[in-house]
């Protein structure tokens, strides 16, 4: 009953919202507060402000629910560990994932499915890296793929995956003949870049600002893939991760060739929490990816696609 206590407020201190929180977890409001209200009494103190609608957490709700979150964290995990010992690794993985490895996550979930074929996975695209290490430090994720420039991933285990090179993709009739091209000569070029909420955008802005240089997109997006479409138009260029090589490859209208001196590059990883015992899935997903020798895969993948006609 306890755990079941635990989850429903774990799910109003998310959604902060009792309807929705209740329908998140498939019962009806009034049960979901006679819990709560259940837990406030087992515990002897106020856990939520209550009024007309929900109103936020006492300061002992605050502190509670980081405690709650690990207790269930580690409830799944025990179940994960034990149901591995019998029948082998099974359960959902929750993976988050930036936009710019949205390509290369299934390098890493196929072969983690083949060695773990009774496991799921909920992927979770589109995520900044800082929200990736939010979700996995409350609980919510049991791994995440992101940037570590920056410390982003300071005070998380981390497997590295590969070093990741932006590219300059345009039409062939912006690039020319163009083998390669410097960072004065890309900013004039008619623009469509990241939104400059997302980390691939703002790596890109220091190197400019180290540059001596300032960009003026016409078109932001916060999709790659929306970003692909604009430049398909043949209107706009932009700076993408080198990862996405091979899907602009399939467009015979567009082109990608390196920005130089210096190269917008940064490393990947997968990123687990620090806490102890984690995530079972985590960690034979962190195991799986030790093994895998991505920057070889990539660079032969780059290479096919470079090598298509122009």
């Amino acid at each position: 009953m306890l755990f079941r206590q635990l989850e429903y407020f774990v799910m109003l201190a998310r959604e902060k919202h009792f309807a929705r929180a209740a329908a998140a977890c498939y019962v009806s409001q009034p049960a979901l507060s006679e819990a709560i209200r259940k837990l406030e009494h087992e515990l002897d103190v106020p856990l939520v402000h209550r009024g007309h609608a929900f109103e936020g957490l006492t300061p002992e709700g605050e502190r509670l629910v980081l405690w709650a979150r690990r207790i269930l964290a580690d409830h799944d995990a025990l179940k994960h560990e034990v149901s591995a010992i019998r029948s082998g690794l099974e359960g959902q993985l929750r993976l988050g994932v930036i936009p710019a490895a949205s390509t290369t996550a299934a390098l890493v979930i196929a072969p983690f499915c083949a060695e773990h074929p009774l496991a799921r996975v909920r992927l979770q695209g589109g995520l900044p890296t800082s929200q990736i290490t939010e979700r996995l430090a409350r609980f919510e994720l049991d791994a995440g793929i992101g940037y570590a420039s920056d410390g982003s991933a300071d005070g998380f285990v981390t497997t590295p995956l590969y070093e990741e090179a932006h590219v300059l993709i345009a039409a062939r009739d912006l690039l020319g003949d163009a083998e390669q091209m410097e960072w004065g000569d890309a900013v004039q070029l008619p623009l469509c870049l990241e939104d400059p909420s997302m980390q691939g955008r703002q790596l890109l802005d220091r190197l400019l600002e180290e540059q001596g240089l300032s960009v003026r997109p016409q078109v932001e997006a916060n999709s790659i893939a929306a970003i692909s479409a604009m430049v398909g138009t043949g209107r706009w260029a932009s700076i993408v991760p080198g990862s996405w090589m091979p899907a602009f490859a399939r467009s015979p209208s567009i082109r990608a060739i390196p920005v130089v001196n210096p190269v917008l590059s940064a490393p990947i990883v997968l990123m687990l929490s620090e806490a102890e015992p984690g995530s079972v899935l985590g960690r034979a997903l962190a195991q799986t990816a030790s093994r895998l020798a991505l920057p070889d895969v990539l660079g032969q993948a780059r290479a096919a696609a470079g090598s298509q006609p122009r």
